[in-house]
């Protein structure tokens, strides 16, 4: 008697895959046959984990948005004066970047075409003005250079940021560490910021 393959994937590492997949082929270029042939398993046994395509999309970015959002909860993004917060969650957020890069390179490969999109834009919109505020705050303490201009710096920082995912590749020889790119990103951008 021969046994049938027994399904080993788990919502986590379902979820995992899927979002290779949505990488590579772009969320509306990925049908669920896509995702079962990459999976290995059968389109019944990806619907036992998941109702839906949209719904392994929403999970993915959900997990890339509670890591940027739970940052902004941390000691260090609510205490002390606002440069010094600013450069914590700066810091903080190019590792989340890192430790999470495929689910935050899909959140910012996401262009609003389906509800869990639009609402994905939304959610990183509010996550961007929390850290625009915090310059505003910073430059209100005279922690900025007068020559600055907030909206300019604002996207100049998350530019940089966000750039990350286009070309870090941890593990490959000669790579910076995580540690090391997210003090680069701290240094270059407030060496740019910071009132001498």
């Amino acid at each position: 008697m021969t046994m049938a393959k027994r399904d080993t994937y788990t919502p986590d590492s379902l979820l995992a895959v899927a979002v290779e997949v949505f990488i590579e082929r772009g969320y509306d270029g990925t049908s669920m046959e896509h995702l079962s042939k990459a999976a290995g398993i059968s389109k019944s046994s990806i619907y036992h984990h998941v109702r839906s395509k949209e719904e392994l999309l929403r999970r993915a970015i959900s997990r890339a948005l509670d890591g940027l959002f739970g940052v902004l909860e941390e000691p260090g993004a609510l205490q002390g004066r606002a440069i010094e917060r600013l450069e914590y969650v700066t810091r903080r957020v190019a590792e989340v970047l890192m430790d999470e890069l495929p689910y935050v390179t899909l959140l910012l490969r996401v262009r609003g075409n389906t509800d869990t999109e639009r609402w994905a834009m939304e959610r990183r919109r509010e996550f961007d003005h929390n850290v625009a505020d915090l310059l505003k705050q910073a430059a209100a303490d005279g922690d900025l250079r007068d020559d600055v201009d907030i909206r300019l710096a604002t996207r100049l920082l998350f530019g940089m940021i966000n750039s990350i995912v286009e070309w870090y590749r941890p593990g490959r020889g000669g790579a910076a560490s995580r540690d090391e790119v997210a003090e680069a990103v701290v240094r270059t951008a407030f060496a740019g910021l910071r009132k001498v």
